[in-house]
């Protein structure tokens, strides 16, 4: 069977969840030795950069000239056209969305959607932006839909009023090996930490948990609030922090590399998760594979991926929030069993089960 991916993705990101969905799905595939392809065209992309030669189909750039995405994105659908119909594949799987398709065809065509955070939270947007557009018309001309969870298709249905048939789910896998490699010493390795990664604006809901922490007798200004990635704290979120009375170094926004990362969650008291919406969620699970206790909240999809093994709260419950993240910090009993239940968690979801289920959709239509 061959198995043509796109370039969508990889035009887009440099790095990113979705591009290393992509790039791990098309590495197991060919490692069971299917044909596939990946079509980057003129890509950014550092993930592709470790798959095997005979996959990749593209050239690779540091970055592109200033305000030259649009043009880049037309000059790869124009190659992906020729490259993708001159190689004959049985299966075209769109790594994103686009009001047009690769290239006019009947080969049978698949797309994966995510999340639906453009539809439930279109405040958030501009107004010009296109994304829910464009994830229709890509829908509309797909012959069968992959959800990354039961969470998203409920709401693909719900919202797009996709048939129910049309869609299968296929759960994002962890790569356990990351989270085995030695770990670098952080800043905060000798202090008492709770931790948070991500973006933080909107529905990631940071402020929130900024505000629980700050309620806390037990935690603030006696455990130190680490927040990695997302950036530096803008001028706003500084004020707030002020506000709310921390006294300076008790939240810390701090980036690095996934070592960096790995070193973080092995250190912390706990993990906290407080957003009000995931289209699947993976820091909980990378948490757990670093041994490090999850504290979350018990929306969308989330639950589905955390299972038992976690502490829930909702989210848009300040006092709810505070009591669950208090109660593991408080608890070492409860944080060692928090480990052990996160630790056979991680098991039902591998890179290996990910690309074995979807082949067997590949297979079916």
């Amino acid at each position: 069977m061959r198995i043509a991916y796109n370039h969508q993705v990889f035009s887009y990101q440099e790095f990113g969840g979705v591009s290393r969905y992509y790039s791990k799905l098309a590495d197991k595939l060919f490692k069971q030795g299917q044909d596939v392809k990946i079509f980057a065209g003129m890509h950014r992309n550092n993930y592709l950069c470790n798959l095997p030669n005979e996959i990749v189909k593209g050239i690779k750039f540091q970055k592109y000239p200033p305000k030259s995405g649009r043009l880049f994105q037309w000059l790869n659908s124009m190659t992906n056209h020729f490259q993708i119909k001159s190689w004959q594949p049985d299966i075209i799987h769109e790594t994103y969305y686009s009001s047009l398709p690769t290239f006019k065809s009947d080969v049978v065509r698949i797309t994966s959607v995510y999340d639906m955070i453009h539809e439930l939270f279109s405040n958030q947007f501009s107004s010009s932006d296109m994304t829910t557009h464009s994830k229709k018309k890509t829908i509309e001309r797909a012959d069968h839909i992959i959800s990354i969870s039961h969470s998203t298709k409920n709401d693909l249905i719900k919202l797009f009023g996709v048939e129910e048939d049309k869609i299968s789910v296929v759960h994002l896998g962890i790569d356990l090996n990351a989270f085995k490699q030695t770990k670098v010493k952080n800043q905060f390795v000798e202090k008492t930490y709770i931790l948070y990664v991500g973006s933080r604006d909107g529905y990631k809901n940071f402020n929130s948990m900024l505000k629980a922490c700050a309620i806390s007798n037990v935690i603030k200004n006696k455990i130190i609030v680490v927040a990695f990635g997302g950036g530096e704290f803008s001028s706003q979120e500084l004020l707030e922090i002020n506000e709310l009375g921390f006294k300076e170094g008790f939240v810390q926004q701090v980036g690095g590399n996934d070592e960096m990362l790995v070193s973080l969650y092995s250190n912390a008291l706990c993990f906290v998760y407080p957003s009000l919406y995931e289209g699947f969620g993976l820091p909980p699970l990378e948490a757990m594979a670093s041994e490090c206790p999850v504290v979350s909240s018990n929306t969308s999809s989330i639950p589905e991926v955390i299972n038992k093994a976690g502490v829930y709260f909702d989210p848009n419950n300040i006092d709810e929030m505070c009591s669950a993240i208090e109660m593991v910090v408080s608890d070492e009993s409860l944080r060692y069993r928090l480990v052990q239940l996160g630790l056979e968690n991680i098991k039902l979801f591998s890179w290996q089960k990910c690309a074995l289920e979807t082949l067997e959709i590949y297979k079916n239509i």
